[in-house]
């Protein structure tokens, strides 16, 4: 097991232990289970998808739930049995999952799709308006204004 040791970017960051407990909590819960596969793409600045392979799977067998950072995406097995036929090779997984997905802040669920065997969820990071950059006055100073002389009145007028 690889062991990562985050104390030197403890000690000279603020407010990222989250991020690091993260890190270090995906490295000891990796368990190798790669059912089902999926895709993560980043579609835009502030825009991505996650594509999952759930062939066999109807859209009431999966359950999506989105919580505070995570995604957890379930689906659930069904005994389909009609009495009259016997398995001889069973190739196509039917097993049920679970894939959890860590969500950056502010990232929220858009919609979620299924088809020809691909459930596509799509994810949008909105970051609220009180969270984005801003300009601070140091000792209440105005910040600085385009000055316009008096010809630029006119020429904006007309």
């Amino acid at each position: 097991m690889n062991r990562f040791d985050f104390t030197p970017y403890r000690r000279s960051t603020v407010g990222f232990d989250r991020l690091f407990d993260l890190l270090e909590r995906q490295a000891r819960t990796s368990t190798g289970d790669n059912y089902p596969p999926f895709n993560i793409e980043r579609r835009g600045e502030d825009s991505y998808r996650i594509v999952l392979a759930v062939a066999g799977f109807r859209p009431a067998d999966i359950d999506i739930t989105a919580q505070q950072n995570l995604l957890i995406v379930q689906g659930k097995k069904r005994e389909e049995t009609d009495g009259e036929s016997e398995m001889l090779h069973v190739g196509i997984a039917n097993r049920g999952f679970e894939r959890r997905f860590e969500l950056a802040d502010y990232v929220r669920v858009e919609n979620a799709r299924l088809e020809d065997g691909l459930l596509t969820i799509d994810l949008v990071r909105e970051v609220p308006d009180a969270m984005k950059p801003k300009k601070i006055a140091v000792n209440g100073q105005k910040t600085l204004e385009v000055v316009r002389e008096d010809g630029d009145d006119k020429a904006d007028a007309a």
